[in-house]
This record gives structure tokens, sequence and C-alpha cells, in this order.
């Protein structure tokens, strides 16, 4: 009998020491450092809100299954106030702390200030929200990865879309900044080229909050169609002030990231009806995004936004990067990503290695009512086989 229980003590003992360098190992994996630049306050307050809460649901959804690749995942968030000096301070602070995996900045003009600090400070940035074509074009960085699309892609989309708009004069009004520059001028050549007149364009600082010159403005130039790129709290006003002052419905809004949920939320029924891209919807019919749609309508108790679904993608590219590189290094994680192809909410996706372009599929859709309920409702899918070449003004 002593031999026996000696047997087995001895045993398990050996059993013990064989597992033990394994969970030594998986112990000694270091983290996920996710630092989570968003805006809770400016301009870009509402969206910013969205972002951090999908981010955050990511992270908490990988901690529950066990992390990522064995790693645990951690988060700190700061607000980059909306504006491009406040985005580079709180970010360079973060990737200091060591929470060097950058994510969540809403306006190109804060991602274009991060971009040229991330091998200094040891990081890599992933954008979900910002637009513009600097950012993967002359800006375009080793170390930055779009997960969202672009202003070119948008464009592009614009283009074969633009085909069948009937109206043939239209105005513009686009926020004052990179973004909205680059989508009223990219828009007046996409419309020009299909023979269409853009009679006026107008640009709006950020933080407008009187919109009433432009609306007298776009009601005097007499065109059957008005090309929106507004962001934020500013989109709001415009939308509202516009229905206040008799604009719409008599004349048709086309939106540029217009018809976002917190936009269409804000502005009563203002919008309905009205058209734009979507650069996420919770009906994109793929394996994964019904997965999260699934996740998050247990959890929130509703679907998901554009701006929620958009930002989760971007961390499960991250996510991924981990897989792929074996590492939580910022500098693994971008050698592993530039080049392959990830399963995405989209559906399959290449993270293009000329520019760190994510080449997806895009969407138009309209505001509709939907169980009641005014959201954005995909009409159009343009495959990603669209999306323009990456620039030649690209050096990696």
């Amino acid at each position: 009998m002593m031999k026996t229980r000696t047997t087995r003590r001895a045993l398990v003992a050996l059993a013990l020491c064989a597992a033990w360098p394994l969970a030594a190992t998986a112990q000694a994996k270091d983290p996920v450092r996710v630092g989570l630049v968003s805006s809770k306050s400016g301009v870009f307050a509402q969206q910013g809100e969205e972002v951090i809460r999908a981010i955050q649901f990511a992270v908490e959804e990988a901690n529950t299954k066990g992390g990522v690749d064995g790693r645990k995942v951690e988060v700190q968030t700061a607000d980059d106030e909306g504006t491009p000096d406040a985005g580079r301070r709180v970010a360079e602070k973060l990737a200091r702390d060591g929470y060097n995996l950058l994510i969540g900045a809403i306006p190109s003009s804060i991602s274009l200030a991060l971009a040229p600090n991330l091998e200094r400070w040891d990081a890599a940035y992933f954008v979900v929200a910002s637009k513009s074509d600097k950012i993967t074009g002359d800006s375009c960085k080793p170390r930055v990865f779009r997960t969202n699309h672009s202003d070119a892609m948008d464009i592009a989309m614009i283009s074969e879309w633009a085909k069948g708009f009937k109206e043939k004069t239209y105005a513009s009004l686009a926020a004052d900044y990179v973004w909205g520059r680059d989508s009223s001028e990219s828009f007046a050549k996409a419309i020009k080229a299909q023979g269409g007149d853009v009679k006026l364009a107008l640009y709006a600082p950020l933080g407008t909050k009187d919109f009433s010159p432009y609306i007298a403005q776009l009601k005097q130039a007499n065109v059957e169609a008005i090309w929106v790129a507004e962001v934020g709290r500013d989109a709001i006003a415009f939308v509202k002030q516009a229905q206040e002052f008799g604009l719409i419905p008599k004349t048709r809004l086309i939106g540029h990231a217009l018809i976002y949920n917190f936009v269409i939320d804000a502005t009563d029924k203002a919008l309905d009806g009205t058209p734009g891209n979507t650069g996420y919807a919770a009906d994109i019919d793929t394996p994964r995004n019904k997965a999260f749609v699934a996740a998050w309508k247990t959890r929130f108790n509703r679907l998901p936004t554009d701006n929620e679904g958009m930002a989760y993608n971007g961390a499960q590219v991250i996510f991924d990067g981990v897989k792929k590189a074996g590492s939580a290094k910022p500098a693994d994680i971008a050698k592993a990503l530039s080049g392959t192809t990830l399963d995405t909410l989209y559906g399959p996706a290449l993270m293009r290695a000329a520019d760190h372009q994510l080449v997806l599929p895009n969407y138009v859709g309209r505001v509709k009512s939907v169980d009641g309920q005014l959201r954005p409702v995909i009409e159009q899918k343009f495959p990603a086989a669209l999306t323009p070449p990456a620039s030649t003004l690209c050096k990696m």
C-alpha cells in the first residue's frame, strides 16, 4: 500500500513538473496593451463614445475567451479632445507607458499627427475612422494600418454610384479640414466626369454652430442635390438647421459619412430617405459579422452602430496581428500584418503591403425605418476589386 501511494505521489509530482514550464510560459507572455485614443470631448465626442465602447467590448470579449494568443489584453483610454495637438500628446503618453498599440482617433488630422512619431514611440497605430488619402498616400508609414475605407475607396464607389444619379446640378458643404476638403474635391471630380455641374463648394470650420449663412448660399445656388461631408456635432447642427430653414426636404442631400446612426438618432426624421455611403452596417452578411452582431445584441440589447462596427473590426485586426506575429510588440505585428489576408467583419480582406490599406467591399445605404427605428440600410454593395491601386506617393 505504501509503495502504491508513493508511486502515485511521484506520478503527480512528475505531471506537475511537466505542466509547470507550459504554465510559466503562458504567464510569461507579454500582455497585449492597447492605447485607446479617441474623443471624449470636442466635435467628435459622440463618435468617440461609440468607438471607445466597441474597443472596450472587443477587449473584454477577448479576455473572456482566454486572451489573444494566450495573452491578456489591457487597455488604457485617453481623450484626444478632437485636436491634433491633444491627440499627439496623449498618444505619446500612452505609448511611453507601454500601451503602444494605438487605435481610435476619429479625424484624419489626428491620425496624420500620430503617424510620424510611431517609430520614436515604439508604437503602431490602427486607423478605424479617418478617411484622408494622405494616411495611405504621401504620409504613409510602416507602422500605420487603416482598417476602414479611405476617401479614394469611397470616391471610386461613388463614381460608379453616381452613374445612376438623375440630378445635373450640385453644391457641396464640407468640414474645413483635410478630410472634408478631400471629400468635396473628389466628389466634384466624380460628378464632372459624369457630365454634372458642382455650382458651389462651401467649407465650414470645425465647431460651427450657426449654419444659416451656408444654408442661405445653398438655397440661393438653386441646385438639385447637395453633397454633405460634415462630422460629429457639426453634422447634427447642419441637418437640424437645414430642415428648420426649408433646405430639406426640398433639396436632396447625399452624404459622405453623414448617415451615421448617431446623426440619424439626433435629427428626428430629417434624414429619412437620405442616401449615402456607409462604412459598416449590421446587415453585412458574413459569418464573423453575424457572430459580432449576436454578441453585441446580447450585451447591449440593440444593433451595433457604424462607428462601433468599424472600431470593433479594427480591434480584431490588432488581435489577428498578435496571433500571426506570436508577439505583442508593435514592430513584430506590423511585419506580420503587411500583405496578409484577414478574416474581417466584411469577409476575407487583404492588408495591402504597399500602403497598409485594408481592401474592403464598399456600401451605399439609405436611411429607412426598420422595426420602428431609423437606421442606414445597405442598398448596394460594391466589390473590393473597385479599390484604387496604392498611391505611388506612398513610400514604405
